[in-house]
């Protein structure tokens, strides 16, 4: 095979018109020297255009295709487009609500995925209604999936604050307001003091209660941690303005104390001539006397501040509100509630009931007794403590009054 030179012998490069670039005859190169890098230039150039080519009847396929038919080769319709666009995209603006994961925790709060371009934080001060250290104490762990609310924006990283507590509250100013619409009674811890009032919460919220709507004439300071039986007086979320009647609350719980009834308790204090018990709201007091049928030379071996116990009502002075308490008439035999209190507390119900018999029998042989100075009133009473008629409008047998509740419970 020649030689690449021997393809070009014979050919002869036209002479250069004369100048001062003009080169001697002598110096004059081979036109074989310079043969290679020519061929390499062209034949570049050739697979350069040829790219060029395909690549434009590529583009030009690609747009007639998508003129024509955009959607073919594709394996979803527009519409499973839109509905992906809409799982993946949620509004970001400030107190909108969505739903994420919660997939790490810290120290400070917790990350939570809500399927933004990145991930959201929940702050420990906004996991609950509640003032807690840690989240893990609201019960936010790694896997819980929960409402959020969007509070702010972290403007380092563009990540979204969440918060749970706004959500919180919300909830619980309607419940608030299902409880006032309902008149109910709730329990209310005194968490503070000022000079009108103090603070209780109720429903994870602040409410306020007035001293003139607090029934007992203790201190702020006495009543701080305490419960209070509470009413709504007022609901108004838009003022954040809660307020609260112990003194309502108090005046339906007294209206349900009848005498002879059974309630439980918690004893309060001792005192040389008795125990102070509440008895859901309202102080009683069980006097030393009536505490037992055996006499009872020191309180404290029977009674502890702390105590639950079941009491009887005696009496009640809802003018002055006193409660009268009785352990006494609950004691199956005397003596029980010092050997053997838990016997007592089991029968209470059933001593109760034949303690109010006995008060029913009482009252109904009073009132035959006044009848007795009525002749026309046509009644009699047997020695059974039974009013029999002497009228034929009236049962043979008369009429049982043995289970008639005694009168105080009547007007109660």
């Amino acid at each position: 095979m020649a030689s690449l030179p021997q393809h070009f012998t014979g050919l002869r490069c036209s002479p250069l018109s004369s100048s001062r670039f003009s080169v001697k005859p002598k110096q004059t190169h081979k036109v074989g020297a310079f043969a290679s890098p020519i061929v390499s230039a062209v034949a570049i150039s050739n697979a350069q255009t040829k790219d060029r080519l395909e690549l434009k009847k590529m583009f030009e396929d690609a747009y007639e295709r998508c003129r024509t038919a955009p959607m073919e080769g594709v394996s979803f319709t527009l519409e499973d487009f839109q509905n992906a666009l809409e799982k993946y995209d949620f509004n970001s603006e400030l107190g909108t609500k969505v739903k994420g994961t919660v997939f790490c925790t810290d120290g400070n709060g917790a990350f939570v995925d809500i399927t933004a371009k990145s991930s959201a934080y929940l702050l420990v001060q906004e996991a609950s209604i509640h003032r807690i250290k840690h989240v893990d104490e609201a019960g936010i762990v790694p896997g819980l999936r929960e409402e959020f609310m969007i509070i702010g924006e972290n403007e380092a990283d563009d990540s979204l604050i969440l918060s749970l507590r706004s959500i919180q509250y919300e909830l619980a100013w309607e419940r608030c307001r299902q409880l006032q619409a309902e008149d109910a009674v709730v329990k209310g811890k005194v968490v503070s003091a000022n000079k009108g009032g103090v603070v209780a919460m109720v429903e994870g919220l602040r409410g306020f209660v007035p001293f003139s709507q607090i029934s007992s004439k203790s201190t702020a300071e006495e009543l701080l941690d305490k419960e209070l039986p509470l009413k709504f007086v007022e609901v108004d979320e838009e003022q954040s303005r809660l307020v609260f009647s112990n003194r309502k609350a108090m005046a339906d719980s007294q209206a349900q104390l009848g005498i002879g009834s059974v309630v439980l308790g918690t004893v309060q204090s001792l005192k040389p001539y008795g125990a102070f018990v509440d008895i859901g709201g309202i102080n009683g007091l069980l006097h030393v006397s009536q505490i037992s049928h055996d006499r009872v030379s020191d309180i404290a071996t029977v009674l502890q501040p702390g105590d639950t116990l079941k009491v009887m009502i005696l009496s009640h002075d809802r003018e002055r509100g006193r409660v009268s308490l009785s352990t006494k008439k609950l004691e199956p035999t005397p003596g029980d509630m010092i050997r053997n209190p838990t016997l007592v507390f089991e029968k209470a119900e059933e001593m109760a009931q034949t303690f109010r018999q006995r008060i029913a029998q009482a009252e109904a042989m009073a009132r035959a007794d006044m009848l007795r100075f009525q002749p026309e009133s046509g009644l009699t009473l047997s020695s059974d403590g039974i009013l029999g008629p002497l009228t034929s409008e009236l049962p043979a047998e008369g009429l049982d009054l043995t289970d008639v509740l005694p009168a105080a419970a009547q007007d109660s």
